[in-house]
């Protein structure tokens, strides 16, 4: 949460609270009765609103849709902070195994606006918002784990946020398309693909040259 908001949190408080409950709708909406149906009037409807306030928020249901996925992207950055704040130091094998199985809980289990996109055929928007989640995770991921990865160990990869955004919207789009994959597999994809396979059991001792 912003600096910004937090010092005009008790004077924005309704303001906030109101702009969420819509944002909140537009998530319902789409996510029971699919992005097509995502009308102004339907997310008034749910949040026992006029349009006219609905329109005080946002200049249009685009716009208000565009918010959502934000705010839904927030759940999914927040979920990836409670991860890297509760990994255990050194356990590198350890924290490879818990995010595995948190991406792929993530990607196949997260409710609300994620899922309704891609049941509802959308490519496009489908598209948008995984490279936004990708762009905002890899930032996350450079800021914070690799920062203290980098203290202790030599990174082994160049353009290491480009890396993370490929790495993480590819296994978003694979996860998606195989649900079945095993989570032993995305962690090898992940440690492979970092160049860290080397502090596992399986791959134990394996170094790449740089």
């Amino acid at each position: 949460m912003s600096t910004h908001y937090d010092s005009h949190r008790s004077s924005r408080h309704a303001y906030d609270a109101r702009r969420e409950e819509i944002l909140q709708a537009v998530i319902d909406v789409c996510s029971t009765e699919g992005i097509g149906k995502l009308s102004v009037s339907r997310v008034s409807e749910r949040v026992g609103c006029t349009r006219s306030l609905f329109y005080h928020y946002f200049p249009n249901k685009e716009d208000a849709l565009s918010a959502a996925l934000d705010y839904t992207i927030d759940a999914f950055i927040a979920r990836l902070r409670n991860w890297n704040e509760s990994r255990v130091f050194g356990d590198i094998e350890g924290a490879l195994d818990s995010i595995s199985e948190l991406l792929k809980t993530l990607v196949l289990e997260m409710p609300g606006i994620s899922g309704s996109i891609s049941v509802g055929g959308d490519a496009v928007l489908y598209t948008a918002f995984v490279n936004r989640v990708a762009e905002r995770c890899a930032r996350y991921m450079c800021e914070s784990t690799v920062v203290d990865f980098a203290e202790h160990h030599e990174v082994l990869i160049d353009n290491v946020f480009e890396t993370f955004y490929v790495l993480i919207s590819g296994l978003i789009l694979y996860i998606r398309s195989h649900q079945d994959v095993p989570v032993e597999v995305i962690k090898e994809i992940i440690a492979c693909t970092l160049h860290i396979e080397g502090y596992t059991e399986k791959y134990k001792g394996r170094r790449p040259a740089r």
